[in-house]
């Protein structure tokens, strides 16, 4: 189960929603959900968590690119939004099957395999080997909002609520949770 929550900075201070996550697909899906909830252009941070086995934070801040941090990556690629957000920050295109991804340089179809490639490797489990445990992507996501690294990756089970002790808006908060 997932809980998904938008925290939208304003000139009166920070709103709370929550939000359905059912349309989104892709990073810039939640881009798009954070833009949405902006003021003026101002700072939005899309929360989403999974039954307190990690979170995530994606900010966006007008129309630059969105940043992410994960609190724990292998946890979190065990989900489809976690994978989704691994994926981003890992590089890693998931459209494996696109016809462009399988021609080598001169054309043809499933080229010669890179050196180091183990023919009968399963991709699944060697993308999944990448995946680093512990934290992953932007640890200075909140850093200029009172959150230093070292206190985000020291986060809790409510990170979200200690979250929004530091902006100062858990009323607001606990009022769509």
């Amino acid at each position: 189960m997932y809980f998904a929550a938008l925290l939208a900075r304003t000139e009166d201070g920070w709103q709370a929603s929550d939000t359905d996550l059912d349309n989104v697909e892709t990073v810039s899906d939640f881009a798009d959900l954070a833009r949405e909830a902006a003021v003026d252009d101002d700072t939005v941070l899309v929360y989403i968590e999974q039954e307190d086995s990690w979170f995530g934070i994606v900010r966006v801040d007008g129309e630059e690119d969105p940043r992410i941090y994960l609190s724990d990556a292998a946890a979190a690629n065990r989900s489809s939004y976690g994978a989704l957000l691994v994926d981003e920050l890992l590089g890693r295109d998931d459209s494996e099957d696109d016809d462009l991804d399988t021609l080598d340089l001169d054309g043809t179809e499933d080229g010669e395999p890179e050196a180091g490639e183990d023919e009968g490797e399963d991709d699944g489990a060697a993308a999944a080997e990448r995946v680093p445990a512990g934290p992953l992507g932007d640890q200075g996501v909140l850093a200029d909002l009172g959150i230093a690294e070292k206190e985000l990756g020291a986060l809790g089970e409510d990170a979200l609520g200690e979250i929004a002790d530091c902006l100062g808006c858990t009323d607001v908060l606990e009022a769509v949770r």
